[in-house]
């Protein structure tokens, strides 16, 4: 197995741009700076190969309104003083041909997903030379692939594309595909606490309990290195829900559209600074943090 050389980010989101609400709500009060004012992009920049001198290119292929969510991110990250920031706006299967466009992802640090629907970012890039640049520099590269929102639910190899969350626990209410696939044994939902999520990630791992779910709550991020170590990052929280030792579940004898039953799933709630280690399945909490000018610093661990 590879051991990834880049680094994988994926963010809950702080605002769903594009998504479910108007662009006059997502764009004439942005809230981007929370990305920033908890360290989420200010870590992804420190992480990057070039520092703030990284070229970052953003991809908006999943919003609906991608020109407006690209001067936002703009804006974000020139905020950091990172000015090297462009914008790909691929639209289709086609667009991903573009030889301006696989020449600038080869030469990218940072190439960012923003939200938006990720059925979209799968039906578009899947099976693309795009999208196998992308996989070859995140393995074999120092090169750090994120996403937010829409960009994380991506991320993974089976991704969650539909489930009304008042539904999630009924049979055929929670629907699964093929993903990016960044990252393997993993399923990523996004906007998690806020949008009250938690039964499609139960329903996800019960019907599939060899994977690991995360929920990731707005303005929560997990920097997962060399594949294996997931670090928290901003001020928001990450939910995993583990399913290896599941107990039982009637999600096969059931009939479609009606409800599930679920026993012994094992939940875990991260923070920022706690670390979980996949191979081994464990949990390593920060102890202490303090908060600074709405900053958040890490503190030494003392018995």
């Amino acid at each position: 197995m590879i051991v990834p050389k880049g680094k994988l980010i994926i963010i809950g989101g702080a605002v769903d741009m594009g998504t479910n609400l108007s662009a006059e709500e997502h764009i004439m009060k942005p809230n981007y700076m929370k990305f920033f004012e908890h360290g989420i992009l200010r870590r992804m920049m420190n992480e990057s190969a070039h520092l703030t001198a990284s070229k970052v290119e953003v991809i908006t292929t999943a919003s609906q309104i991608p020109e407006l969510v690209g001067i936002e991110y703009i804006k974000a990250f020139n905020q950091l003083e990172v000015h090297n920031v462009n914008v790909i706006d691929i639209r289709n299967r086609e667009d991903t041909q573009n030889p301006e466009y696989l020449d600038r992802i080869r030469q990218a640090d940072v190439v960012m997903f923003s939200g938006g629907d990720q059925l979209r970012l799968s039906s578009i890039y899947g099976g693309t030379e795009f999208l196998q640049i992308l996989k070859y520099r995140y393995c074999h590269e120092n090169f750090i692939v994120a996403g937010t929102s829409a960009g994380a639910a991506a991320a993974s190899t089976n991704m969650i594309y539909r489930g009304e969350s008042s539904e999630a626990l009924v049979k055929g209410e929670v629907q699964i595909t093929a993903g990016l696939g960044f990252i393997d044994h993993m399923i990523i939902d996004t906007h998690f606490v806020q949008r009250g999520r938690i039964g499609r990630l139960f329903y996800a791992v019960a019907s599939n309990p060899g994977i690991l779910g995360i929920g990731l709550g707005e303005d929560a991020g997990l920097l997962i290195t060399e594949g294996n170590m997931m670090e928290a990052i901003g001020s928001g929280l990450t939910i995993v829900v583990d399913g290896r030792a599941l107990l039982q579940t009637n999600i096969y004898d059931v009939e479609m559209g009606s409800p599930v039953s679920i026993e012994g799933l094992k939940v875990h709630v991260m923070s920022i600074f706690d670390k979980y280690d996949l191979p081994q399945h464990r949990l390593v909490m920060k102890k202490k943090t303090k908060v600074e000018d709405g900053v958040y610093l890490q503190m030494p661990d003392r018995d």
